[in-house]
């Protein structure tokens, strides 16, 4: 990881480096993702950036974005959905996502919020601390393959108390 690459809270103003960034790397089917559905219905629109969804930068080059959706689960409040992480394929396997990543989850944590829900592979982000949801348990919009939906409770035992479908919040 290189000490010239910083991170932030991303803003409104980086929306359209961000859109470039998702272009690149998850081309026109990204459009067709979970996280952009629900993303869509948040009372804001899709134009609407969360306080949790950060950016890599090298010098004023985005290199990677994570983006965050506040949901309610079975209409109960304190999650978010994690999605889409997009890192440059010139930087993968160097930490940028990760650390991002983890970066909001500990925004999270310190705002109160209770469950981070996510469509993903779980060899990824299984070393970030999330797990399988069994089976049933949180359904979101849209064709997704239950052994993707994925949870990492920010407190202990919050992932028992979220049941039910996603919704933009």
């Amino acid at each position: 990881m290189s000490d010239k690459v910083t991170t932030r809270e991303m803003t409104a103003a980086d929306l359209p480096q961000v859109a470039r960034l998702h272009a690149r790397v998850m081309g026109p089917g990204r459009f067709a993702r979970t996280a952009y559905r629900v993303r869509e219905k948040r009372p804001g629109g899709a134009g609407q950036v969360s306080g949790l969804s950060r950016a890599a930068f090298l010098g004023h080059r985005m290199i990677a974005s994570v983006t965050f959706t506040d949901i309610t689960v079975g209409g109960k409040a304190g999650a978010a959905l994690l999605g889409p992480l997009a890192v440059d394929p010139e930087f993968t396997g160097q930490g940028y996502g990760r650390r991002l990543v983890a970066e909001s989850l500990e925004k999270a944590k310190a705002l109160g919020l209770k469950l981070i829900v996510l469509v993903g592979d779980e060899p990824y982000y299984g070393r970030l601390g999330f797990k399988r949801v069994p089976p049933g348990q949180i359904l979101l919009p849209g064709p997704v393959d239950p052994a993707r939906i994925l949870a990492t409770a920010l407190e202990p035992g919050a992932e028992d108390a979220f049941s039910g479908t996603v919704s933009a919040a």
